[in-house]
């Protein structure tokens, strides 16, 4: 019954970080374009660093026009490539004119929709096309089945999505307006544990937000996920309170945390002591209800979430009260985290970081390619023993690549620390680091964290793919680099 139960489980949490990947896909890649808007919604408004009403022009159509076709535009390539990516964008003006408010939702729902039936239609008629008028029908199709998406977003699914944004911000609203948005930290913070954060930020968060901060000039929603506070409270309470390994990496993920905003990096320390997740929400609730209390709010998304994006972002009289709801955070995570660490008994708190896998069993997929390098390494009578299945053989291995949600945090940390002792050891071969989405046909091995693989698999199955718990420090690099050279 149990193990009937564990699959279908494992098979949920696969399916909802590939939804969630899919969603914060479409904006991830526009997170440039998001900044750009912010920063000159911060400088020039009325209420900005320095008002000016001539350039203050740019802040209206680059939210209602630009920034809802790039992610139609996205999400339509995802689906179909540049041709999916133009009829996304096409279909995606019509939500654009058939509302009032900013249609992020509306470019999230018709950009991938409007390439899928471009695509069957593509689909259907492949091969079937004369000699000589593959151009014309591509051409004409794609205009042809533009238009009529077009059409029918404007007159239709524009006010649909208008009515559901309307029913969430007067939900946000009422939390707001009765103390209670601190609430949402309580599923936020296990949702991002889970690997789950840029999908609830960028993908549900954020288009809430935006659209708040077109009309205030700010929103608190940009802060309930990506707050800094709670994952430093929780490294910091390592640092004291913390055992072994745990302990010495401690400092330098809370740096790598906190001033570079790769939150992915104090997940397995929670992980590894699941009590910890309480110190999590606490921290969110806390910041969070700080941040109502003093008013605050980010005229845009702080991506990634460091102390210096917030400070970029903060509007104009708002440093203080960002500042205190990420003390306050911080600071309530740690005393939390400190208890319970403080009362775990030895054997609660793993003396080494990397047997956090020991805690995520429950959470990973089976076939952990790592783990069956390790054992062989154990039990080989000599270094010519011929690899376990599944791996690469060494001369077979020329690139490596990291791979996480975003491809821009957590992997490109991984791929710097795995890069350098490649080159130190002489080993001809390229580390590069992508999104899940965006790993490369050529690759030959895929790194991942643990609760990734399943996905990295589905994309690349033909890699050998190794699981790790951390990319700050993880055994793994050694034996691939010992397996190498």
């Amino acid at each position: 019954m149990s193990n009937t139960v564990q699959p279908q489980k494992e098979g949920v949490r696969v399916a909802v970080q590939r939804f969630g990947r899919f969603l914060s896909g479409m904006v991830m890649p526009n997170i440039g374009a998001f900044i750009a808007w912010g920063l000159i919604t911060a400088l020039f408004i009325p209420t900005g660093w320095i008002p000016n009403e001539e350039l203050a022009k740019l802040v209206d159509p680059m939210i209602k026009y630009l920034l809802p076709l790039l992610i139609g535009y996205t999400g339509g390539t995802m689906i179909h490539g540049t041709r999916g990516g133009v009829i996304g964008a096409v279909a995606t003006m019509g939500v654009v004119i058939g509302a009032d408010i900013p249609m992020f939702l509306g470019a999230m729902l018709v950009g991938p929709g409007s390439a899928w039936v471009l695509k069957q239609f593509d689909r259907a008629v492949e091969g079937n096309i004369k000699s000589g008028f593959e151009m014309l029908v591509n051409n004409f199709s794609s205009g042809i089945i533009g238009a009529i998406l077009a059409v029918i977003a404007f007159k239709a699914i524009g006010p649909i999505v208008e009515a559901i944004s309307n029913v969430l911000a007067n939900g946000v609203e009422f939390l707001i307006d009765n103390h209670l948005l601190a609430l949402a930290n309580v599923l936020i913070e296990p949702g991002k544990i889970l690997f789950l954060n840029n999908a609830i930020n960028h993908g549900v968060l954020s288009p809430i937000a935006l659209e708040q901060a077109s009309e205030a000039g700010k929103s608190i929603i940009f802060m309930l996920e990506s707050n800094p506070g709670p994952g430093l409270g929780i490294l910091l309470a390592y640092c004291i309170f913390g055992r072994g390994s745990a302990k010495q990496s401690a400092p330098g993920a809370a740096i790598i945390h906190f001033f570079g905003g790769i939150h992915e990096i104090y997940f397995p320390y929670v992980l590894m002591n699941p009590r910890l997740i309480l110190a999590a929400i606490a921290g969110g609730v806390a910041g969070t209800a700080t941040f109502s209390l003093f008013n605050a709010g980010l005229v845009a998304p702080p991506s990634p979430g460091s102390i210096f994006a917030y400070i970029a972002m903060a509007p104009k009289g708002g440093m203080f009260a960002i500042f205190t709801g990420v003390i306050a955070g911080a600071l309530v995570s740690f005393l939390v985290a400190a208890l319970l660490l403080k009362t775990s008994r030895k054997t609660e708190q793993d003396d080494e970081l990397e047997q956090a896998s020991a805690k995520m069993k429950e959470m990973k997929s089976a076939g952990n390619v790592s783990s069956a390098t390790a054992s062989a390494a154990v039990t080989a009578p000599s270094v010519q023993a011929a690899p376990v299945a599944g791996q690469r053989a060494r001369e077979d291995v020329n690139k490596i690549v990291f791979s996480c949600d975003a491809g821009m945090g957590s992997s490109a940390m991984g791929a710097s620390i795995l890069r350098k002792k490649i080159t130190t050891a002489g080993i001809p071969v390229t580390v590069v680091n992508t999104a899940i989405s965006d790993i490369p046909s050529d690759a030959d091995i895929v790194i991942t964290h643990k609760t990734l693989t399943d996905r990295a698999k589905q994309k690349a199955p033909n890699a050998e793919h190794i699981s790790i718990d951390n990319f700050l420090k993880s055994p793994e690099y050694d034996e691939l680099v010992k397996r190498l050279t």
